[in-house]
């Protein structure tokens, strides 16, 4: 049976992280779909340029001229402020129906080499403010009997990755929360999904390798990839969809058959060959600083 495919037309999205990356290719493709786009970032400068520059390039109705994409900062680690901002949002922009929790970073290290700011940062940014914002996000759709919570999750939580151990606990727990969310949320008329993009050729992925493995993919194909999940609802989006069957079989083999084959194509390196890279220090670090809220909580 052919799943009906849902109008995103004027449909208030909110993404986190959404100024560079995944976020903003999946910003821009929804408004070329029609939503009106909230784009929330730690980077609010760079926010309303990505914001100005979606909307100038969005083709619009002749004689329309309604702002489709608009950017607030935004440290997702701050709850408070996060919580206020959607507020904010519901006020000024619309009703939110779809929210898309992308925020993250992906500083790697043995873990014997990690700082614990860096630790923190990983768990706040990526797990904890998704938790946060899915429930705030529940709690305005679920009395209006309709909305859409997307997690952007990775491969890396299904997929063990040495050098990332960190990074990988916080995508395994952002995929077993949105399995429990949804099972929560059936029958309310609020859907979940979860995207899992394997290697991703953005700044996160600086310093990569290419794995035999798992073909890289573009931030405008997961863009793609968030875009379909909202026209056709469903909980698991694979990027590129080669990674669900490959999973789904790696969970069948003995441990050391699956570990054995992560070896021979490359994977148990991918992050290891990575580390200290000159092509990484930009992005590590940035990512070393994204978490404000969280710092701000210890102290």
């Amino acid at each position: 049976m052919a799943r009906t495919s849902r109008p995103l037309t004027d449909q208030v999205v909110v993404i986190t992280g959404g100024a560079r990356g995944i976020g903003a290719a999946t910003a821009a493709a929804l408004v070329r779909a029609g939503a009106r786009v909230v784009i929330a970032d730690l980077d609010a400068d760079l926010a309303k340029r990505t914001a100005t520059t979606i909307t100038r390039e969005a083709p619009l109705p002749a004689g329309e001229f309604d702002l489709r994409a608009t950017a607030y900062g935004l440290d997702v680690t701050d709850r408070a402020a996060f919580t206020a901002l959607l507020d904010q949002i519901e006020a000024e922009v619309g009703l939110i129906d779809v929210l898309v929790n992308n925020a993250g970073i992906m500083p790697i290290a043995l873990i014997e080499d990690e700082p614990d700011r860096t630790t923190t940062a990983q768990l706040a940014v990526n797990l904890h403010a998704v938790i946060h914002g899915s429930r705030e996000a529940v709690r305005r759709m679920k009395p209006r009997g309709s909305g859409h919570v997307v997690n952007v999750a990775s491969a890396a939580g299904r997929i063990p990755v040495p050098g990332g151990a960190t990074y990988v606990a916080t995508k395994f727990g952002v995929i077993g929360f949105s399995e429990s969310l949804r099972m929560e949320l059936r029958g309310t008329g609020v859907d979940v999904s979860c995207v899992m993009p394997a290697i991703v050729r953005t700044e996160l992925a600086a310093g990569l390798k290419d794995s035999k493995g798992v073909k890289p993919v573009t931030a405008e194909q997961v863009a793609e990839a968030i875009v379909g999940v909202l026209r056709s609802p469903r909980f698991d989006v694979y990027v590129p969809k080669s990674v669900g069957p490959a999973v789904r079989m790696g969970a069948l083999l003995p441990r050391r058959v699956g570990e054995w084959l992560s070896r021979k194509l490359g994977g148990e390196r991918l992050f290891l060959d990575a580390l200290d890279s000159a092509a990484r220090r930009d992005y590590e670090t940035r990512a070393a600083d994204s978490a404000p809220g969280a710092e701000e909580t210890r102290e």
